[in-house]
Parts: C-alpha cells; sequence; structure tokens
C-alpha cells in the first residue's frame, strides 16, 4: 500500500497526471526542491531550487552506474527527495540514452541510494548510483 501511495505521490510530483498540469503552474525554476518521506505518505519539507541544487542534481545524475535490478524502489524506504532541473540533462548510462527533467533519489538507510529519472515519453527509468550525498544532506539539515 505505501509503494501505491509513494508512486502516486511521484506522478503527480513529476507532473505526469493531468490534474497536476495547469495553466497557472510555476515555471521550471520556480519547482521547489522537496523531501517526501515514504512512511509519511506526504512531502515534509520543501526548499527553493537554487543553483546549488542544480549542481547537486547533475552530481547525483553523473554518479549513475546503470538500471537497477529492482522492479521498483523499496516500499520502506525512507525518504525520496526529488530536485527539478531548470534545463533538461542529458543522461548516457551504458546503452541507455535519455533526458531528464526531474532527479528523483530514494534514500533508504541500509540500501544504496536509487535514482529514478523519466525520459521524454516519462518512461520511468531506476537506477544504480553511488553518489556523495553529505552536500545536499548539509544543505537540507538532514541527518541521516
Amino acid at each position: 500500500m505505501r509503494l501505491a501511495t509513494a508512486a502516486l505521490v511521484l506522478l503527480l510530483l513529476a507532473g505526469l497526471l493531468p490534474q497536476a498540469a495547469s495553466a497557472s503552474a510555476p515555471a521550471k525554476s520556480d519547482r521547489p526542491v522537496q523531501v517526501f518521506d515514504v512512511r509519511a505518505g506526504k512531502v515534509v519539507q520543501s526548499f527553493p531550487n537554487e543553483d546549488a541544487y542544480q549542481q547537486i542534481a547533475r552530481s547525483w545524475l553523473d554518479a549513475a552506474e546503470g538500471l537497477s535490478p529492482n522492479l521498483s524502489p523499496d516500499d520502506d524506504c525512507g525518504y525520496v527527495f526529488r530536485i527539478p532541473l531548470r534545463e533538461p540533462a542529458s543522461l548516457k548510462v551504458g546503452r541507455l540514452h535519455l533526458r531528464a527533467e526531474d532527479v528523483f533519489l530514494f534514500y533508504c538507510p541500509e540500501r544504496e541510494p536509487e535514482l529514478l529519472v523519466f525520459d521524454e515519453r516519462k518512461k520511468p527509468y531506476l537506477l544504480t548510483a553511488r553518489p556523495d550525498l553529505r552536500p545536499f544532506f548539509e544543505r537540507i539539515g538532514f541527518e541521516p
């Protein structure tokens, strides 16, 4: 059940549901960085999307290693961090080539983080990654 809730929230956050799009939607640069608590089933923190977050998101994408063997993120995962990109980022991992507009990082204290990105057709890709999370955690005041 929690996985279904998390998936629905992620779809809403990514703007994939028609209800999420509107004429008054904020510009890409105005979309906030968000912290989603999976157990609580809601966004618990939002931050202005500053340049530092753009650099952090790009470093996460650079740390992508390949497609995850998992079909979906762990539903007991602690947090999902979302950084909307101001400009789409090109991502090449192995034979996979895509342009992402948002970067979602699934953080589970007992596991390696995973990235979720969507291609231009909104197809999801779950990726393994080993990013340095300290700069992001320090910036948002998060203690794992």
